[in-house]
Protein backbone atom coordinates (compact mmCIF):
# COMPACT_ATOMS: atom_id res chain seq x y z
CA UNK A 1 0.00 0.00 0.00
CA UNK A 2 1.28 3.48 -0.81
CA UNK A 3 2.23 6.00 1.82
CA UNK A 4 -0.52 8.21 0.45
CA UNK A 5 -3.05 5.49 1.29
CA UNK A 6 -1.90 5.14 4.90
CA UNK A 7 -1.28 8.77 5.87
CA UNK A 8 -3.49 11.75 6.44
CA UNK A 9 -2.60 14.66 4.10
CA UNK A 10 -1.15 16.69 6.93
CA UNK A 11 1.34 13.88 7.64
CA UNK A 12 2.95 14.37 4.23
CA UNK A 13 5.32 17.10 3.14
CA UNK A 14 4.41 20.56 1.91
CA UNK A 15 7.31 21.73 -0.24
CA UNK A 16 7.78 25.38 -1.13
CA UNK A 17 9.61 26.87 -4.06
CA UNK A 18 11.49 29.98 -2.91
CA UNK A 19 11.86 32.49 -5.76
CA UNK A 20 8.59 34.39 -6.31
CA UNK A 21 6.82 32.17 -3.77
CA UNK A 22 8.64 33.22 -0.61
CA UNK A 23 11.01 35.95 -1.79
CA UNK A 24 10.61 38.16 -4.85
CA UNK A 25 13.22 37.69 -7.57
CA UNK A 26 13.73 40.76 -9.76
CA UNK A 27 16.85 40.14 -11.91
CA UNK A 28 16.54 43.58 -13.46
CA UNK A 29 17.53 45.09 -10.12
CA UNK A 30 21.13 43.93 -10.58
CA UNK A 31 21.46 45.97 -13.78
CA UNK A 32 19.49 49.17 -13.16
CA UNK A 33 22.68 50.99 -12.14
CA UNK A 34 23.89 50.61 -15.74
CA UNK A 35 20.70 51.20 -17.78
CA UNK A 36 18.02 53.84 -18.02
CA UNK A 37 15.06 51.47 -18.31
CA UNK A 38 14.02 47.88 -17.83
CA UNK A 39 13.42 47.72 -21.55
CA UNK A 40 17.13 48.23 -22.14
CA UNK A 41 17.87 45.49 -19.62
CA UNK A 42 15.45 43.18 -21.40
CA UNK A 43 17.35 43.80 -24.62
CA UNK A 44 20.56 42.70 -22.89
CA UNK A 45 18.78 39.64 -21.50
CA UNK A 46 17.57 38.71 -24.97
CA UNK A 47 21.01 39.21 -26.50
CA UNK A 48 22.88 36.98 -24.05
CA UNK A 49 20.03 34.53 -23.33
CA UNK A 50 19.98 35.54 -19.68
CA UNK A 51 17.36 33.10 -18.44
CA UNK A 52 19.01 30.08 -20.09
CA UNK A 53 22.36 31.31 -18.75
CA UNK A 54 20.89 31.63 -15.27
CA UNK A 55 19.30 28.18 -15.47
CA UNK A 56 22.70 26.64 -16.24
CA UNK A 57 24.05 28.38 -13.15
CA UNK A 58 21.15 26.99 -11.12
CA UNK A 59 22.10 23.52 -12.35
CA UNK A 60 25.50 23.85 -10.73
CA UNK A 61 27.72 25.83 -13.11
CA UNK A 62 30.13 27.89 -10.98
CA UNK A 63 30.51 31.64 -11.32
CA UNK A 64 33.88 31.46 -13.07
CA UNK A 65 32.46 29.25 -15.81
CA UNK A 66 29.30 31.34 -16.07
CA UNK A 67 31.31 34.50 -16.69
CA UNK A 68 33.60 32.66 -19.11
CA UNK A 69 30.58 31.55 -21.13
CA UNK A 70 29.55 35.19 -21.57
CA UNK A 71 33.10 36.36 -22.32
CA UNK A 72 33.47 33.75 -25.05
CA UNK A 73 30.52 35.09 -27.06
CA UNK A 74 29.84 38.60 -25.75
CA UNK A 75 33.11 39.92 -24.30
CA UNK A 76 31.66 43.42 -24.22
CA UNK A 77 29.15 42.23 -21.60
CA UNK A 78 31.43 40.03 -19.48
CA UNK A 79 32.08 42.60 -16.74
CA UNK A 80 28.43 43.60 -16.54
CA UNK A 81 27.24 40.01 -16.30
CA UNK A 82 29.88 39.14 -13.72
CA UNK A 83 28.42 41.97 -11.67
CA UNK A 84 25.13 40.07 -11.47
CA UNK A 85 26.70 37.86 -8.81
CA UNK A 86 28.02 40.83 -6.86
CA UNK A 87 24.69 42.64 -6.99
CA UNK A 88 22.51 39.58 -6.54
CA UNK A 89 21.26 40.73 -3.15
CA UNK A 90 19.50 43.63 -4.84
CA UNK A 91 17.33 41.15 -6.76
CA UNK A 92 15.85 39.42 -3.68
CA UNK A 93 15.20 42.19 -1.17
CA UNK A 94 11.45 41.68 -0.72
CA UNK A 95 9.48 38.83 0.80
CA UNK A 96 6.28 37.57 -0.80
CA UNK A 97 3.47 38.62 1.51
CA UNK A 98 1.00 35.95 2.55
CA UNK A 99 3.15 32.90 1.92
CA UNK A 100 4.98 33.14 5.21
CA UNK A 101 1.69 33.28 7.09
CA UNK A 102 0.72 30.02 5.38
CA UNK A 103 3.99 28.47 6.52
CA UNK A 104 3.19 29.53 10.08
CA UNK A 105 -0.29 28.01 9.85
CA UNK A 106 1.07 24.75 8.47
CA UNK A 107 3.72 24.62 11.18
CA UNK A 108 1.04 25.13 13.83
CA UNK A 109 -0.73 22.05 12.48
CA UNK A 110 2.44 20.00 12.62
CA UNK A 111 2.88 19.69 8.85
CA UNK A 112 6.38 18.79 7.71
CA UNK A 113 7.86 21.65 5.65
CA UNK A 114 10.62 21.41 3.06
CA UNK A 115 11.84 23.74 0.31
CA UNK A 116 12.97 22.89 -3.22
CA UNK A 117 14.60 25.69 -5.15
CA UNK A 118 16.44 26.33 -8.39
CA UNK A 119 19.27 28.49 -7.08
CA UNK A 120 22.93 28.94 -7.93
CA UNK A 121 25.33 27.66 -5.29
CA UNK A 122 27.19 30.99 -5.66
CA UNK A 123 24.14 33.13 -4.82
CA UNK A 124 22.42 30.93 -2.25
CA UNK A 125 24.54 32.21 0.67
CA UNK A 126 23.30 35.74 -0.06
CA UNK A 127 19.70 34.53 0.12
CA UNK A 128 20.37 33.03 3.55
CA UNK A 129 22.11 36.22 4.68
CA UNK A 130 19.26 38.49 3.66
CA UNK A 131 16.50 36.08 4.67
CA UNK A 132 17.84 33.97 7.56
CA UNK A 133 14.34 32.63 8.17
CA UNK A 134 14.88 30.42 5.13
CA UNK A 135 17.33 28.44 7.22
CA UNK A 136 14.93 28.24 10.15
CA UNK A 137 11.50 27.35 8.79
CA UNK A 138 12.21 24.12 6.94
CA UNK A 139 13.11 20.61 7.95
CA UNK A 140 15.27 20.47 4.85
CA UNK A 141 16.07 22.44 1.69
CA UNK A 142 17.20 21.01 -1.64
CA UNK A 143 19.16 23.63 -3.64
CA UNK A 144 19.65 22.77 -7.29
CA UNK A 145 23.06 24.41 -7.54
CA UNK A 146 24.38 22.09 -4.85
CA UNK A 147 22.98 19.00 -6.57
CA UNK A 148 23.79 19.56 -10.25
CA UNK A 149 20.17 18.99 -11.25
CA UNK A 150 17.21 21.38 -11.33
CA UNK A 151 13.46 21.51 -11.62
CA UNK A 152 11.59 20.37 -13.68
CA UNK A 153 13.92 17.34 -14.02
CA UNK A 154 12.57 14.21 -12.37
CA UNK A 155 15.83 13.49 -10.53
CA UNK A 156 15.54 16.48 -8.18
CA UNK A 157 12.05 15.49 -7.06
CA UNK A 158 13.20 11.93 -6.43
CA UNK A 159 16.22 13.25 -4.52
CA UNK A 160 14.03 15.23 -2.11
CA UNK A 161 11.79 12.21 -1.52
CA UNK A 162 14.83 10.09 -0.70
CA UNK A 163 16.19 12.65 1.77
CA UNK A 164 12.84 13.21 3.44
CA UNK A 165 12.07 9.50 3.56
CA UNK A 166 8.69 9.72 1.86
CA UNK A 167 6.99 8.42 -1.26
CA UNK A 168 6.30 10.91 -4.08
CA UNK A 169 2.55 10.92 -3.48
CA UNK A 170 3.15 12.23 0.05
CA UNK A 171 4.72 15.44 -1.34
CA UNK A 172 2.88 18.63 -2.24
CA UNK A 173 4.72 21.38 -4.14
CA UNK A 174 3.82 25.08 -4.39
CA UNK A 175 5.75 26.60 -7.31
CA UNK A 176 5.28 29.66 -9.52
CA UNK A 177 6.57 27.84 -12.63
CA UNK A 178 4.01 25.87 -14.63
CA UNK A 179 6.85 23.72 -16.00
CA UNK A 180 7.99 22.84 -12.49
CA UNK A 181 4.44 22.00 -11.44
CA UNK A 182 4.14 19.69 -14.44
CA UNK A 183 7.49 18.12 -13.59
CA UNK A 184 6.39 17.50 -10.01
CA UNK A 185 3.16 15.88 -11.11
CA UNK A 186 5.04 13.69 -13.59
CA UNK A 187 7.19 12.57 -10.67
CA UNK A 188 4.07 11.52 -8.75
CA UNK A 189 3.73 14.59 -6.54
CA UNK A 190 0.74 16.75 -5.80
CA UNK A 191 1.46 20.28 -7.01
CA UNK A 192 -0.17 23.69 -7.16
CA UNK A 193 0.78 26.51 -9.53
CA UNK A 194 1.42 29.44 -7.21
CA UNK A 195 -0.19 32.68 -8.36
CA UNK A 196 -0.78 34.18 -4.94
CA UNK A 197 -1.18 33.23 -1.30
CA UNK A 198 -4.98 33.20 -1.42
CA UNK A 199 -5.12 30.51 -4.08
CA UNK A 200 -2.49 28.42 -2.31
CA UNK A 201 -4.32 28.63 1.00
CA UNK A 202 -7.58 27.57 -0.65
CA UNK A 203 -5.92 24.57 -2.30
CA UNK A 204 -4.25 23.50 0.95
CA UNK A 205 -7.60 23.70 2.73
CA UNK A 206 -9.27 21.66 -0.01
CA UNK A 207 -6.59 18.98 0.30
CA UNK A 208 -6.80 18.83 4.08
CA UNK A 209 -3.47 20.39 4.98
CA UNK A 210 -5.06 23.49 6.55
Amino acid sequence: MSICGTMKPEAGLVVFDIGNVLIRWDPHAAFRHAFGSDGEIDALFDEVGFYDWNYANDRGRPRVDAVAAIAARWPQHATLMAGYFDRFGETIRRRVEGSWEIIAALRARGVRLWALTNFSADTWPEALRLHPELGEEFEGIVVSGHEGVAKPERAIFDLLCARAGVAPEACYLADDSAANVAGARAAGWQAQHYDGAEGLRTDLIDRGYL
